[in-house]
């Protein structure tokens, strides 16, 4: 397992928007089954990294491999030829339609006549989330009834349905209570059973250290440091957000600041 190439390998990647870094030298990777927290600040450069892979920017230096292909990505439609899928925290969901209307929104089926396969559309939903989240039966009702963590659901299935292998979740828990915070959790777990590699970028360290095998820590642009969840605390998590300190457990990027690293 570990021989294989990395799913998504992201080297060196810079980006500048009116000559102030955004991101600066960046690397990080990401294997099948895994997921990959990215933690910082606002400003820390996070969001736009994952956006140069969701295909939202052009980088201006770096290279993107996926399974150790180097990728074109310059937009978001190449970014999903390479199986790779973005759920933002909105969700993009069509409140006013049910689940299945949703997953097909754009890809409709389609009846040899012409007309819309509702039968068949309804059939590929309920099989999708029986696998996702079995308790899921509220097929019939628009969107916008559901509770957070099942509309979450829905726009998880819609990534997956289409052959997603690489999904990138932002601040998937924000904004939910306890109990819908708990389904989320179970649905990235059967996520990683299937071999879905996520990017998972939040502000809960709680989130971080319940859901994610790593960490990946940026700060001004620039990766503070990458650990395995195993190997550092919160603590020092939040030290190495707050104060780019890299403890000893945790490999160090090109933002660690240099005493810790001489240390």
């Amino acid at each position: 397992m570990e021989n294989k190439a990395p799913l998504v390998e992201m080297k060196n990647i810079s980006i500048a928007f009116g000559g102030i870094h955004a991101v600066e030298d960046a690397t990080v990777d990401l294997r099948e089954g895994e997921v990959v927290a990215l933690v910082g600040h606002n400003g820390a450069g996070k969001s736009t990294l994952i956006k140069i892979l969701s295909g939202a920017y052009k980088r201006d230096a770096g290279t993107i491999f996926i399974k150790g292909e180097e990728a074109q990505i310059t937009n978001p439609r190449d970014a999903k030829k390479y199986g790779i899928e973005t759920i933002y925290q909105t969700l993009a969901l069509a409140d006013n339609v049910d689940a299945a209307a949703n997953l097909f929104l754009g890809r409709e089926l389609m009846t040899r006549w012409g007309t819309l396969d509702d039968v068949a559309m309804e059939s590929e939903t309920r099989k999708v989330m029986g696998r996702l989240n079995p308790r899921f039966q509220r097929f019939k009702e628009p969107v916008s009834r559901l509770s957070g963590g099942q509309r979450q659901s829905v726009a998880i299935a819609r990534a997956i349905y289409f052959d997603a292998r690489i999904l990138i979740m932002d601040e998937p828990t924000a904004a939910l209570g306890p109990q819908e915070t708990a389904q989320v959790s179970d649905l990235v777990r059967q996520l990683k059973q299937d071999g879905i590699g996520i990017f998972l970028i939040s502000h809960d360290i709680h989130d971080v250290f319940d859901l994610a095998d790593r960490v990946v820590v940026m700060k001004n642009g620039q990766v503070v440091g990458t650990a395995s969840t195993k190997d550092v605390t919160e603590d020092e998590v939040l030290g190495m957000i707050i104060l780019g300190k890299c403890p000893p457990g945790a490999v160090p990027g090109p933002g660690a600041l240099q005493t810790a690293a001489a240390a």
